[in-house]
């Protein structure tokens, strides 16, 4: 469980949070581009061209492993490395995976439609064993690029920009760059890089519903996985996922997003809009376990040893022997029932009855 920061955990100057954003910030480029040169001279000296972008994901999330690690250790608050990373250990973290990536899916699908009713499909299928060969290769790889893209934009740097300037400004900042970050793709325009923005708005709530990247890891997998593998349409300007199943769509590029995909057409922001209210009302009970601090009675804790005096004198009054009660009688010792004075009936008056009132009329 992610525990939200508390007095105990004493917050670091604003100042001290910008620089350590900032380093982050400046190590996600330097790792990346890192992880793009190794990976090539690896695929080169080992013949390893299909498994390239596998490489380059996999040393890109080691790299940011690595570097996230040492910034938090400077940081003078030292946690493990899942924790750093954004993956706390959890029972509900395969569900809300699973949740994030029918999401993902889901927000797939309502894009792609728009896409076949207003415009054209154009299906190709290759069926050679490389070919299926290549899938299995492409989702690994799009899983581990999915948690690579997480933990470098809604990991270590995103918290801390939260802890400097709050959730919402944060949330803003970073969608931003995760937007021009993908200005370079091949085919990019500005409607992609909006489209981008708010699909980094998306998993960075994704993250403030859950204090963790499970969800968000789920979702982006599922909507590039979708996208790229199963209805075989560019990834953010990318075709070289879609090996057994390759779409062109034909049409006005604000309803295909044209070369880039549909992280280029309008109905895309229209799907995504769908997808951060669906991320708001399923993440309800992860909201109120994981990012509520615990509720504590009359502000002090119920599991507190009480004071030693107090201890002490129940103790002493538990050792002593209580005292013993006598319960008296209501009636004098002195007097019996027989001793009481009854009327006789010859001594007895009549007594009037009360007047009656007339009805109607207040007493």
């Amino acid at each position: 469980m992610s525990v939200p920061q508390t007095s105990s955990t004493p917050r670091l100057p604003r100042t001290v949070e910008f620089a350590l954003f900032g380093t982050s910030v400046v190590w996600l480029i330097a790792a990346q581009t890192i992880a793009s040169s190794a990976a090539r001279g690896l695929s080169v000296r080992f013949n390893l061209a299909d498994e390239q972008m596998l490489l380059t994901s996999a040393l890109f999330l080691f790299l940011l492993a690595l570097g996230f690690g040492v910034l938090q250790v400077i940081s003078g608050r030292p946690r493990q490395l899942r924790e750093i990373l954004g993956l706390p250990g959890r029972a509900t973290a395969r569900e809300e995976w699973g949740i994030g990536a029918a999401i993902g899916w889901g927000a797939v699908v309502l894009a792609v439609i728009p896409m076949a009713i207003f415009g054209s499909l154009r299906v190709h299928f290759f069926t050679d064993p490389h070919s299926f060969l290549l899938v299995l290769i492409n989702l690994a790889t799009l899983l581990v690029a999915a948690l690579a893209e997480e933990v470098g934009f809604r990991g270590f740097g995103y918290r801390r920009l939260i802890d400097a300037i709050g959730p919402v400004t944060a949330t803003l900042v970073i969608s931003a760059i995760f937007g021009i970050a993908h200005i370079f793709n091949p085919e990019a325009n500005w409607i992609s890089v909006l489209i981008t923005m708010l699909a980094g708005i998306l998993l960075s709530v994704a993250w403030l519903r859950t204090h963790g990247l499970w969800l968000g890891w789920g979702l982006h997998f599922a909507w590039n996985a979708s996208m790229g593998v199963l209805f075989g349409l560019p990834v953010s300007g990318i075709t070289e996922f879609s090996t057994v199943i390759r779409t062109h769509a034909l049409g006005h590029l604000w309803i295909t997003g044209g070369a880039y995909g549909p992280e280029a057409a309008f109905f895309t922001l229209a799907a995504l809009t769908i997808a951060i209210i669906a991320a708001f009302m399923l993440t309800r009970d992860y909201s109120w376990n994981y990012t509520h601090p615990p509720i504590i009675s009359g502000g002090y804790a119920l599991d507190v040893a009480p004071p030693a005096a107090h201890a002490a004198m129940e103790a002493e009054a538990q050792a002593r022997p209580a005292p013993l009660v006598q319960i008296l009688s209501t009636t004098p010792a002195t007097m019996s029932v027989q001793s009481i004075p009854m009327a006789s009936p010859a001594s007895t008056t009549s007594v009037p009855p009360p007047p009656r009132v007339p009805s109607g009329t207040p007493l």
